[in-house]
């Protein structure tokens, strides 16, 4: 079903990417809310982290459905967070057409619920391609500590969940070994 609705774009952003465009998963009130109900079937974690800006999208409507989803917390470009001390952290990404920065503010991330002295987060994204944004935010993450209430406790990826995951890629190897991938489609 969610397959179906993709649209493919050759040699773009550059020559030899085929671009996996989602819009038109949003074009759809129906395909839109089956997905945004897959999504939070498999979330597990009251903390989202949503990397820029598609996965915003996809995101934000789990805050308002039925399930464990308490804090979406937003990883942006340069300039687009505004906060204050050293609450700003950054991330070197590899993605599969180039590096990139993204930036989050702990303070959004101490923002979510502890269990068991552990903020847990299911990092989710639209396109699994090569992993190393999903990676990037997953070993920063597991290396803080985050201060609540006064007690330390560590940040850990529940699961990494992604709207569309290109095969031939392989970008699900490195993240198993983080925490469990799920794929709603395929290509």
């Amino acid at each position: 079903m969610f397959e179906d609705a993709l649209k493919f774009y050759q040699d773009f952003p550059k020559p030899g990417i085929n671009f996996v465009d989602i819009i038109p998963l949003l074009q759809d009130k129906d395909i839109f809310r089956s997905l945004t109900q897959t999504i939070s079937s498999l979330v597990t974690a009251p903390t989202v982290a949503a990397p820029e800006a598609r996965a915003f999208l996809f995101a934000s409507p789990l805050l308002a459905m039925e399930g464990s989803v308490t804090n979406v917390v937003p990883f942006r470009k340069k300039g687009k967070l505004p906060s204050q001390g050293d609450d700003i952290q950054e991330i070197a990404i590899i993605k599969e057409y180039g590096t990139d920065t993204l930036y989050f503010r702990k303070s959004d991330i101490a923002a979510g619920r502890i269990e068991d002295g552990e903020l847990r987060v299911t990092i989710l994204d639209d396109v699994l391609a090569t992993g190393g944004t999903a990676e990037g935010i997953a070993k920063a993450l597991e290396a803080l500590k985050i201060t609540v209430d006064g007690k330390e406790c560590r940040v850990r990826v529940a699961e990494f969940i992604f709207i569309v995951e290109i095969d031939c890629l392989e970008g699900r190897a490195a993240l198993e070994k983080i925490a469990p991938v799920h794929a709603i489609a395929h290509v």
